[in-house]
């Protein structure tokens, strides 16, 4: 599985003065993701995709969540459907490992053991491995130490050797949300150690790179970056007023080919305003902006990245 890598809460002198000038460029801006099929007017999250961007699985949905795709063709995204193992629980925050052959997601899905009638009051991490096509196999709940009843875990990402991150706001007893980590040793997973990549700062949401060499998480509102350095990792690194602009963040992926970065906001600035200036709206006019995709329910926004570390600056 690679080399252990051992993820510290103290970073070198040198990891402090440690920059990223160019992630995005200063003229980019973000742009809504498949506006009116993927980004609709209900809560939208997670954009998570195959290994040649043409397939995208997401979650949907305001009172249930649920895991949906979206097929591209002749280059516009497909009206979505619901992936078969979802659609009857809370199933939400899904992410495809970096092959395409196993789809991770959180759910509220009671346990194989417990009655089949009512929802979990936490959530677990399950998985669901690619059959052929679009068929998947039944949902598998990870049997593993860190995946405890009465303890919520979220936004699961995995890399290529195994590596998962989580969010597990609860777990810890300081009362500090946190993200954890854990390895896969054979069919054996390590215990959840923590992420400690922004001080004691808040700590959710870790997207990490199939390489390990980044992982884009949130603190606050805010995006950040935290680059590998050797056993250790940099100080997170905000990032730039493009993306972070004051409104609530979450839910960071990066596409395939490492070039765009996802993430789902509310965010309405740069997108919409009323016209305060024209005629008052009538009801008509307002039920139109309610069913807009602008009307502070999350949408998935995309802006392109450059996570090349060339562009660290010492």
């Amino acid at each position: 599985m690679g080399i252990i890598i051992t993820w510290c809460s103290l970073f070198s002198a040198f990891g402090q003065n440690v920059q990223q000038s160019n992630i995005i460029d200063t003229a980019a801006r973000p742009a809504v993701f498949a506006p009116g099929i993927v980004s609709t007017p209900y809560d939208d999250g997670v954009a998570t995709f195959a290994p040649d961007g043409n397939t995208v699985y997401f979650f949907q949905g305001t009172i249930y969540p649920t895991i949906c795709f979206s097929k591209r063709v002749d280059g516009e995204w497909a009206r979505p459907k619901v992936v078969p193992f979802s659609g009857r629980w809370g199933d939400w925050d899904p992410f495809l490992s970096p092959d395409g052959r196993r789809l991770y997601f959180v759910s509220n899905r009671p346990l194989d053991s417990a009655s089949q009638d009512k929802p979990k009051g936490k959530t677990h991490i399950w998985y669901a491995d690619r059959l052929d096509g679009d068929n998947w196999s039944a949902p598998h709940y990870i049997n593993a130490p860190f995946n405890l009843d009465g303890i919520g875990n979220y936004a699961p990402t995995i890399s290529n050797s195994g590596t998962l991150c989580f969010y597990s706001p609860a777990r810890d007893t300081s009362s500090r949300r946190k993200s954890f980590y854990v390895k896969l040793a054979g069919t054996q997973y390590s215990g959840p150690k923590a992420l400690s990549l922004n001080g004691n700062d808040e700590i959710s949401d870790p997207f990490i790179a199939p390489d390990e060499n980044y992982i884009i998480f949130v603190s606050g509102n805010d995006l950040y970056i935290s680059y590998r350095n050797g056993d250790d990792w940099y100080p997170g690194q905000k990032l730039g007023p493009q993306v972070n602009n004051g409104d609530s963040n979450f839910d960071p992926t990066v596409s395939p080919d490492g070039k765009t970065l996802y993430y789902s906001s509310a965010r309405v600035k740069g997108f919409y305003k009323r016209d305060q200036k024209g005629k008052a709206l009538d009801y008509d006019g307002l039920t139109t902006e309610m069913q807009s995709i602008f009307n502070g329910k999350s949408n998935i926004l995309m802006i392109p990245v450059n996570l090349d570390k060339s562009g660290l600056l010492k």
